[in-house]
């Protein structure tokens, strides 16, 4: 073995210590890591980088946020769940975890790539934790990279569901109208629609005696929420200085 290769693999078995990944075969862990530019160096194909790997995580890792944040947030809407998704799958998002990791310190680059700063690069980071997403995916199944994410975007799903200004029309209004010592909105159903066990309902935002703002939703809560977005979009209508 030479002693690039001897290099190469106490690094990735540093990396299996650090992050608990005993369970991924060799080929797989490095077939994450391999960007393209190293492979062809190496005189491989697209095919032997981490480019598949890597659409695989994507696909992964979208499927598990989206599942947290629906058992999560019980009352938000498809627009609001939307939001804090992206918020976290986006690239920048991605990268701060890959370098909460340390994953720059193994992904095997071209030298060309190394040369231009290619571990620090947001986009070929977040990658990287897509790649690994995906190699654990084929390795442990869906619960296994479940655990992984949840793991390690903890702190970060905790931030973007504590902003309340994505998640919390209500409080967000609420705040606005207070700040200029005024009382509140209230909430009003104006109509039930359904079986008992199949509610629909229709809820109006009222303030200073006059309709602000309307919303529908399964639950009253939800019905409140899309009442109070509607009635911030019109702020400047209806809340005079």
């Amino acid at each position: 073995m030479s002693g690039t290769n001897r290099v190469t693999e106490k690094r990735f078995a540093e990396l299996r210590e650090s992050l608990g990944l005993h369970d991924v075969p060799d080929q797989l862990l490095h077939l994450a890591f391999t960007h393209r530019s190293y492979a062809r160096e190496q005189g491989l194909t697209d095919l032997e980088s981490n480019q598949r790997l890597e659409y695989l995580g994507d696909a992964v890792l979208d499927l598990i946020l989206a599942a947290h944040l629906y058992d999560a947030f019980p009352d938000l809407l498809e627009g609001d769940l939307t939001r804090l998704k992206a918020a976290v799958v986006r690239k920048s998002a991605l990268a701060s975890i890959a370098k909460q990791l340390s994953l720059g310190r193994y992904i095997l680059l071209g030298r060309g790539e190394e040369t231009t700063g290619g571990r620090r690069k947001a986009s070929l980071l977040a990658d990287a934790v897509e790649a690994l997403i995906g190699a654990l995916f084929l390795s442990g199944g869906f619960d296994r990279a479940r655990g992984f994410v949840l793991e390690y975007f903890s702190a970060l799903l905790e931030d973007v569901e504590a902003r309340d200004s994505l998640r919390d029309h209500k409080s967000a209004l609420q705040e606005i109208v207070q700040a200029r010592a005024m009382a509140p909105p209230r909430y009003r159903v104006v109509r039930t629609e359904g079986p008992p066990h199949d509610r629909w309902f229709v809820v109006e935002a009222v303030f200073d005696g006059n309709v602000i703002g309307a919303g529908e939703g399964s639950t009253k809560r939800a019905a409140e929420q899309e009442a109070a977005e509607q009635a911030l979009a019109s702020l400047d209508g209806w809340l005079k200085e």
